[in-house]
């Protein structure tokens, strides 16, 4: 049986925690529609914790970076912790009117 790939390209397409984290994140500076990029940067967002954790049991095997694990962890937590505060916000403030 023939590898798929050298490792060096195995472990790039591994590594997708970081671009999950920071497209959750990038979505708060890109676009003005704050209720709809909450909408979209929490699914990102638990979708790049999920690959963090996943990431970083694998660094332990040598399959991963696991610097670039922390850093998706770290980026998937601020676009999720912005969403969810957002969220709040609206629920704790009916009166005002969402952006849409």
């Amino acid at each position: 049986m023939i590898p798929g790939g050298t490792p060096d390209e195995t472990r790039e397409k591994a590594e997708l925690a970081v671009w999950f984290g920071g497209a959750s994140l990038a979505c708060w500076f890109c676009c003005p529609f704050w209720i709809l990029v909450s909408l979209v940067a929490l699914p990102l967002a638990l979708v790049g914790l999920a690959r963090a954790f996943v990431e970083h049991r694998a660094s332990k095997a040598g399959r991963a970076n696991g610097t670039r694990a922390l850093v998706g962890a770290v980026l998937s937590l601020l676009g999720a912790a912005a969403a969810i505060t957002y969220m709040i916000f609206l629920a704790n403030h009916p009166d005002l009117p969402v952006q849409e």
